[in-house]
Formats: structure tokens, sequence, C-alpha cells
């Protein structure tokens, strides 16, 4: 027989627990076992279990307590096997004025606890028996001590026990790292140290023994965070011994070496470029970068984030140093590399450091739905994200300081290389950064990179050589190009090809100043580009004008007119040419310079007549991809998308789901850019039409960030032109993502202006949807009446425009409404006659949602079996159409049921698998009501700690997003736990319950009502 405090309060036989009763025996119970061996007065009991404010009963109801806990004792006894006459290891006896609890010497976990800490702080004891002993006594303990009582003197226990038992650990700790074994102290520690985290004691012996087994980065995490949260938490700094195992940790860059990251969730990231081929010189900019940027190389050390800046002209080699620098060096950043190029001097197009938190956010193993909207909240996660990590971020084609600021790491361990044609003087004189400034190759090394890429002709035709590596102004970018050239021609002298170039040169109408040296690369791009033939000459100018940082070859043929099998071959050549890059599989993409050089070409030689038919063949091509990406994904919501014709040189392979969304993936930021161009008056129809297209993906897959950018812009599209119409359903669009956020106000202003704008222009399918979400709206924040006045004006309407989809997905709305107000009768008229359209119209989502629905009625009805199988199809159909939100209700709603049935062990798999699905998905309202039906599956199972934890994180959720409904709900589950033990808090909660069913009108309020009253 076993009595386990150190946990949850337990009496175990052979292995097995004893039901204890109600938590007010439990107090008892527990309030006896802590002076094990020692007399425990009448009045000490009353006042360790009633908190000083005792009951006038409180004597009568111990005695009762005291007289059934003797019953289970000799129960226990006599199940473990011993006699009548036998000793029973656990005894109550009665004592004058009190009680005594006795136990034999292993049978109450924390006699047993103590005893083996003072045999473990026994200086007689060699270092090995007094280890042993410690660590025998810290894995006697199960988790949080008592965690099911409640009280000032539970409370004053669990901390002296912890504090005793973080005490034994560290003194654990100790002996193990004197006597050389610190590899098994992080297992035992690193678990304590979570439950305590602002324990000094404990950080400093977990840092000096994951140093000792030489994780280094791991133990300056430790630093990290606890450094952090006492700043935050207690507005300190790190005590004396915090400090000084800080401060013994090994430092330099061969120790950081040896390192491994940190584990995580998520891969390291690993986003460098692919390295320069024959990168050549800049021996000098290498090492200046290193002693810069690594600790440990050279005088910045690890004090404060430092930033290098490499300036120089357009084609001088920026970004080839740093990303060629950041090869070399990955091994001094094991915690992965971050990369943007920030397009900084592209006019229409730089990237946003919205767009480039949100990107390095994701790569940082950030759910898309926990990315803050607000650029300052979205830099503060980001540099919350990187606390701790030891990483280099790379920032190229910087414009200015500004643009790059909310991307600077907020952690001492982080490296920032920014290449930019800009001096960044704002951040060397306020951010400290070392400036590296790049010039052109000197002549040897212009040589040098020649003969790497030419070959032996150079050696040959020296002097030729040094005259084209002049006339490239000795630039890396044009002697690239250059060079490819002159190996297209192997058979002519290098000097007849020197000399056509310094003709060309002549007689080029270049820039203002013969000195600049962008003068010279135009040259070389001219003396390239004169040689292509007329397809890839016209496509290099149009590339000019691509709107994205990269193509494929379909929206390449589309943007030039041509078959996408000619422009797969003009890609090649522009790519070999050095004219293009490839950035991807079937990618392409174009430096900054030579993006602006095509676009000046295509403005001189290509009327602006056929500069914007390219561009609305590009703007057909991407709304058409959008719209057959998406009938593959949903098909069955194709009356709710714009119609599309499809384009005359076709479309990417766009199959099966995965290739969907491969696509959409690889084409949002040209998507993006695309939507962006609302000052433009063009392409608005087309921006709103990319938007409503693609509504449905960026809802479901919740990219919400990308979906308000794209959405706003074709909001103001829309509004630039008067496009009332489309006004209205693009409002539905950012309506639906703001509900989803939870930021209900912000949707029901939004619905509202489109409402006014339908029924101005009489656009009664548009009032219809904005009606339902509005009902969808007033039901969340439980005003069911009016939400069952919205659906049936909705239904009305969309009956009346022949609009059965949307008919059948107002009805399965209303249903759910009339469920609440306990109009079971037409509940069930409203989903049937709902399931009945959606298979007409061939619609599984629809029919999914509806079969769920119809669970949900059919289990509050009492009939959890037939509510199971509704639920069970639904959540096959779910599945099946890879729908993460409607397979995490379908998951929820069959846990629900399950418990019904009282299989609760399977109820809570269920809800925990539908709490993954929510929370990966950023949907809080799923998120509280599966947190609520695993608090219902947990009391079921006897689980009264764990099953109250949940009800009140729900609550904690549902409060936040002002779901009254699933507060209510919270409440009552936790009434339900504390009913037995807690009947005054039980009550109290209940009558927070009735307050909140009241408030919203709810039947349920007579339920609750009737539950106080029972008692």
């Amino acid at each position: 027989m076993k009595l386990l405090l150190l946990g949850p309060l337990e009496l175990r036989v052979a292995g097995t627990g004893m039901d204890l009763g109600q938590p007010r025996r439990q107090a008892v119970l527990a309030a006896l076992a802590a002076d094990t061996g020692r007399p425990v007065t009448l009045e000490t009991l009353v006042d360790r279990v009633w908190d000083g404010d005792p009951p006038d009963a409180a004597r009568s109801v111990v005695y009762s307590h005291i007289s059934r806990l003797r019953r289970l004792l000799d129960e226990a006894a006599v199940r473990e096997g011993g006699g009548a006459a036998a000793r029973p290891p656990i005894r109550l006896g009665k004592i004058s004025g009190g009680y005594l609890l006795e136990a034999d010497d292993d049978a109450v976990d924390l006699a047993r606890f103590r005893s083996l800490v003072a045999r473990g702080r026994e200086p007689l004891y060699p270092d090995a028996e007094r280890a042993g002993h410690l660590e025998e006594a810290l894995r006697l303990w199960r988790g949080a001590p008592l965690p099911g009582l409640s009280g000032a003197w539970a409370e004053r226990m669990r901390t002296a026990w912890n504090q005793e038992r973080i005490e034994a650990a560290v003194a654990w700790a100790q002996t193990c790292l004197r006597q050389g074994g610190p590899e098994r102290v992080p297992e035992l520690l690193r678990p304590l140290l979570a439950d305590h985290p602002l324990s000094e004691q404990l950080a400093a012996v977990l840092m000096r023994s994951l140093a000792a087994v030489g994780s280094t980065t791991d133990a300056l995490h430790v630093y990290t965070r606890i450094r952090r949260q006492l700043a935050d938490e207690l507005d300190l700094p790190p005590g004396p011994e915090l400090r000084s195992a800080y401060e013994e940790l090994p430092s330099g860059t061969a120790a950081r070496k040896r390192q491994a990251p940190p584990p995580r969730a998520v891969p390291a990231p690993a986003q460098l470029p692919m390295d320069v081929s024959n990168f050549t010189g800049r021996d000098v900019q290498l090492a200046d970068l290193t002693r810069a940027l690594i600790p440990g190389a050279g005088a910045n050390g690890a004090t404060a984030a430092v930033v290098s800046a490499v300036s120089g002209t357009a084609g001088v080699g920026k970004t080839a140093l740093a990303v060629h620098w950041a090869h070399r060096s990955r091994d001094a950043f094991p915690d992965g590399q971050l990369y943007v190029d920030l397009r900084g001097y592209d006019p229409q197009r730089p990237v946003s450091a919205a767009q480039a938190l949100t990107g390095f956010l994701t790569a940082l193993g950030v759910l898309r739905q926990e990315i803050p909207l607000r650029l300052e909240d979205r830099a503060a996660r980001y540099r919350t994200a990187l606390d701790g990590r030891r990483l280099l971020v790379v920032l190229d084609n910087a414009a200015s300081a500004a643009q790059v600021r909310h991307l600077l790491p907020g952690s001492p361990d982080c490296r920032t290389l920014i290449t930019s044609r800009d001096s960044l003087g704002a951040l060397v004189s306020v951010n400290g950064a070392h400036r590296v400034v790049l010039d052109a190759l000197s002549g040897t090394d212009s040589l040098a990179l020649l003969r790497a890429l030419i070959g032996e002709r150079i050696d040959a035709e020296r002097s030729a050589a040094a005259d084209l590596a002049d006339q490239c102004a000795r630039l890396p970018l044009a002697l690239r190009v250059a060079a490819e050239l002159v190996l297209s021609r192997p058979a002519e002298p290098l000097a007849r090809l020197v000399a056509e170039l310094h003709d060309h040169q002549r007689r080029l109408d270049l820039l203002d100043s013969g000195d600049d040296p962008r003068a010279a690369v135009r040259a070389v791009f001219s003396w390239s580009y004169a040689r292509l033939a007329e397809l890839p000459a016209r496509l290099f100018r149009l590339l000019g004008l691509y709107p994205g940082p990269d193509t494929d070859a379909h929206a390449a043929a589309a943007l030039a007119g041509e078959s996408v099998e000619a422009v797969r071959r003009a890609l090649d050549l522009l790519a070999r040419a050095h004219l293009l890059n490839r950035t991807a599989a079937g990618r392409y993409g174009m430096h900054d310079l030579l993006r602006v050089y095509a676009a000046e070409l295509a403005a001189g030689h290509d009327p602006a007549a056929e500069r914007e038919a390219a561009l609305t063949r590009l703007l057909d091509h991407c709304l058409a991809a959008s719209a057959a990406a998406m009938d593959v994904l949903y098909p069955a919501e194709r009356h709710l998308r714009p119609a599309v014709e499809r384009t005359g040189t076709g479309l990417p392979p766009l199959r099966t789901a995965d290739e969907a969304r491969a696509w959409l993936a690889a084409a949002q930021s040209t998507l993006v850019a695309l939507c962006s161009r609302t000052e433009e008056p063009g392409p608005s129809g087309h921006t709103v039409r990319i938007a409503t297209t693609l509504h449905r993906h960026y809802e479901r897959s919740g990219h919400y960030t990308d979906a308000l950018t794209v959405h706003t812009h074709a909001l103001r599209a829309a509004r630039s032109v008067g496009d009332v119409r489309g006004e209205a359903d693009v409002l539905v669009c950012l309506g639906a993502v703001h509900r989803r956020l939870g930021d209900y106000d912000s949707a029901q202003q939004l619905h509202d202006t489109a409402l006014a704008l339908c029924r101005r222009i009489g656009y009664a399918a548009g009032e219809a949807r904005h009606l339902t979400n509005v009902g969808v709206l007033h039901e969340l924040r439980g005003r069911y009446r009016e939400a069952a006045e919205q659906h049936e004006r909705a239904v009305a309407l969309f009956r009346s425009v022949g609009d059965a989809p949307g008919e059948a997905d107002v009805l399965n709305n209303l249903g759910i409404v009339l469920e609440l107000l306990e109009d079971f009768e037409a509940s069930v008229e409203r989903y049937e006659r709902a399931l009945e359209l959606y298979r007409a119209v061939d619609h599984p989502l629809g029919e999914a949602s509806a079969l769920g629905n119809l669970g949900i009625l059919v289990a509050r009805l009492g009939d959890h079996a037939a509510a199971a199988r509704h639920f069970e199809r639904a959540l096959t159909l779910f599945r099946r159409l890879a729908n993460a939100a409607g397979t995490g209700h379908a998951l929820s709603n069959l846990g629900n049921a399950l418990s019904g049935l009282g299989r609760h062990e399977e109820a809570a798999g269920h809800q925990r698998e539908a709490l993954d699905l929510f929370r990966r998905i950023g949907e809080r309202y799923g998120e509280t009501g599966a947190l609520n039906g695993l608090g219902e599956a947990l009391h079921g199972l006897g689980r009264a700690a764990e099953a109250l934890a949940a009800h009140a994180e729900a609550l904690e959720i549902a409060r936040e997003i002002d779901e009254q409904e699933e507060q209510a709900r919270a409440h009552v589950g936790a009434a339900a736990v504390l009913r037995d033990g807690e009947p005054e808090e039980a009550d109290a909660r209940l009558r927070e319950a009735l307050d909140l069913y009241t408030a919203l009108g709810s039947p349920r309020a007579e339920e609750v009502r009737g539950m106080l009253d029972a008692g």
C-alpha cells in the first residue's frame, strides 16, 4: 500500500489506485499525511481544510471524513493481502485532541523522499552513493503536488515541497558534476526548470551540465530564456550564481562550431541562394566580414547585434560577396540562415518589411495564423522567435535604413548582413553597423575571373583580355555577361570581339557621364542583347515589365503571347547568356539592373499598346490559372467565383490538389504584386476577380495575412473605378477573414457597408451573402433570434435569384440557429432540405457540413450513436476534401458524441486531434470548443484536475473572442467537476452560466436553473 502526495493525491494498492472520494475528503487525508508520524489537532485539520473560514458543521464533516478514511485504509490493507492480525502499512489513529497518521518507512512518498534526501546530503557517504539516493528521491515525483486541492494551505505545501525538490535536484546535479557524470543531468533538470522557469539555481546547474557535455549553445539558450523572464516578470537582472554560470561558458569560434542547434519542431532555416560559381577575389572584404560578424574573430564580440552593410554600385558583386561569405561561414551560425531579396531598387515592387517578416516567421516555424497583422507586432514576434538563436540574417538589395529597421534581430547571438547601393549611414551611426564598401575588381582579379569563366584563351590573348576587363569596368556582372558572349563565338579571336565591343560602346547613346560604371554594364548588356534572335529579345524586354520576383514558362508565354515550348527555349537561352537566372525548378528571375535595362528597352522598342496588351495577357493567365487551381481544390464552389475564360497560351499542369497548391504557393508573390498595381486603372477589374477567386483558398488554408493584403488592394481597385458590385464582393471576403481572426466588430462593419451598397444597386445575391455572414456573427455572439432573422431573409433572396447552393448554405446556418433556440423540428427540416440541395448540385463540402450539424442536433436529443454515425460520414468527406477546419469540427463533434456514449478515452483522443488542428490553422472558436469537449471527456475519465484546466483555458479563449456560448459551456463543465467536492464553487459557476445563457436568450438557461435548484 502506498500513499502518494508528490503529484496527484493517490492511494495505491498492488499498483492500482483506489477512489478517495470527494475533494474535501482528499484534503483531510493530505492534511494528515503532510505530518505523517506527528499528531495533528482537530483545530489544525479544520484550518487546513477550510483556510481559516470553516462552516458551522466543520467538526462534524471532519469526523465523517475520518470515519470513511479509516474504512478505506482497512479495505486497502485487506486487498493488499494482510490478515486480520497483520499490521496495516498505513494507519489512522485517534489521539487526545486530534489524529495521527502512521506509516511504514516506504508507504508515504513524501516521507520516503525526505529520508532519501537526508541520506543524499550525508557527507560521510561517497559521491556516487549520495547521487544515487538523491536521484531515487527525485524520481518519486510525478508532477505538481496536490493539483486537485485548492486553498492557502495546499498552496503553501506545494511551494514548500517544490522548493525541497529544487534543492535536492541542485544537490544531485552538483554531485554528478563533481564525479564526472554530467550527461544524465539534463534529462531530470529540463522538465523541472520548465515547471519552475524563474529558479536561478536550477538554470545555473543545468547550464554547467550542458557545457560539460559540449552543448554550449543549449546552455546559452537556457541563460537567454531565464534572463528574459526575470526581466519581464520580476524586473530583475540575473543573480550572481547565474551570471557566474554564464561567464564560465566556453567562447570563441572553435567552441561554437562544435555546438548543435537546439532541438526545435522545425528544421533550421537554410534560405541562402546557391553560391556563386567561380567566385574570384575579394579576400580583403571576406576577411573584414569575418572579423565583423563572427564573435571571437574580431573586436565586435557578442555584446550587441552587429549589422554589416556591403555597399557599392549596381553590378559590383554585392550579392555575390554576401552569399559567398554566408556559405563559407555557415558553421558559425548553427541555428540557420535567413535570406530575402528586398528588391529595394525596383521602383514599383520593393519587398516591404511586413512581407519579409511573414517569410522569416514562417521559416522559423511560426504558423501563418499566428503571425500578427500589425507591422510592429510582427517585428516583435520575429525578435522573440530569434531570441537565443545563433543565426545569420541576409538582407539583400536594401534601399534604405528604413526598409530594414524592423528586420534587425534583437538578440546578441544573431548577425545581420545587408547589401545596398546606399551607404546606410543611419545604421552605422544608430545601430553600430560595420560598413564594407565594395569597388570594382582589381585588374588581376578581373583577369582571374575571366580565366575561370572563359579558360586558357585568356592566357594566349592577355592584352585583349585586359582591354575587355576595362571595357566591362571590371564589374563582375558585366564580366560574366561578356564572357558568355565570348564563349558563344569560339572561333573568333578575342581581340576582334573586344574591338567590336569597343565600337559598340562608342556608338551607343548611354547615360550622361562616361565615368558612370553603369554605362559600361549597359554597354555589355546591349552587346549581348543585340545578338539575340527576335523572340528571346522581345521576351527579355517584356520580362522587364513582369511584376513578380520570378516566372515560369507558362506565365512568360502569356506575357509574350507565344507558345510555351518556344518561350521555354527562349528562357533557357537567356539563362545561358546570364540575362536571366534560374531561381527554382522551372522558374526564372532577373537581376534588378537587368530588369531596369529590359524595361527601358521595352519602353523604347515596344509601343505602349503592346506593353499594355502583354500585361493584360499576363493578368488573364494568372486569373485563369487561379480559377483552375480553385476548381481542383473547391469544385463545388464554382458558382461563388467570377466566370473566367481560358487563355490561348495554356495553363501549367493543375490536375491534382497537390499541383494546385504547389502553383498557388509558387505564384503567390506574383499574385500579390499584380493585385498591388491598384494605382493603375488597367488591372483593377482583374485585381477584384483574382481576389474573389482566391478568397476560399486564403480563408481555408489559413493564409490570413496574405488574404488581407490581396483583398485590401482589391477593395481599393474596385473603388478606384467605381465597381460597386466588385466592392461588395470583396467586402464579403474581407469580412469573412476578420471573422476567422476573431475580430467580429470589424467584420460587422464591413458587412454593414456592403449591405448598403447591395441594396443601392439591387444586387440580391450579394445582399444575401452578406446577410448570412451577419447571421453567423450574431450566432457567434449568442444573438440567436437576430441570427435567425438574417438567415431567413438570405434564404428568400437566394431562392428569388435561383441560387440553390447559396440557399443550401443559408439553410444549413439557419438550422444551427434554430437548434440553439430549441426549435428542433424546424432545425431538422432546414438541415434535411440543405442536404437535398447539396446532393442535387454535387456539393460534398456542403453535404459534410449539413451532416455535422444534423449530428449535433441528434446528439442533443440524446441519440449519441446516431450522432456519431453522422459525424463519421462528415469526417470522411472533410478529410477527402483536405478541409482542415471542417475536419477539426467533425473530430470535436465526434468526440462529444463518444463522451455521450461513455467512450471517454476515444473522445479525449478525438478532441486532442481537433485541438491540434485548430491551433495549427488559428481558428480560436474551434479551439475553445475542443477544449471544452476535452474537459468533459477528462471528467468522464475521473481526471478532475486536467478537466478543470481544459475548461479554464476554454473559458479564457472564449472571453478573448467574446464567444458567450462556449463561456457558458466552460462554466457548466467546471461545475460538473466541482460538484462533489466544492459545491459552493460549483453553484457559483452555474450562476455564471445562467447569466450568460439568460443574456443570450438561450433556452439552456432553464436547464442550468434546474441544475441549481436540484443542488
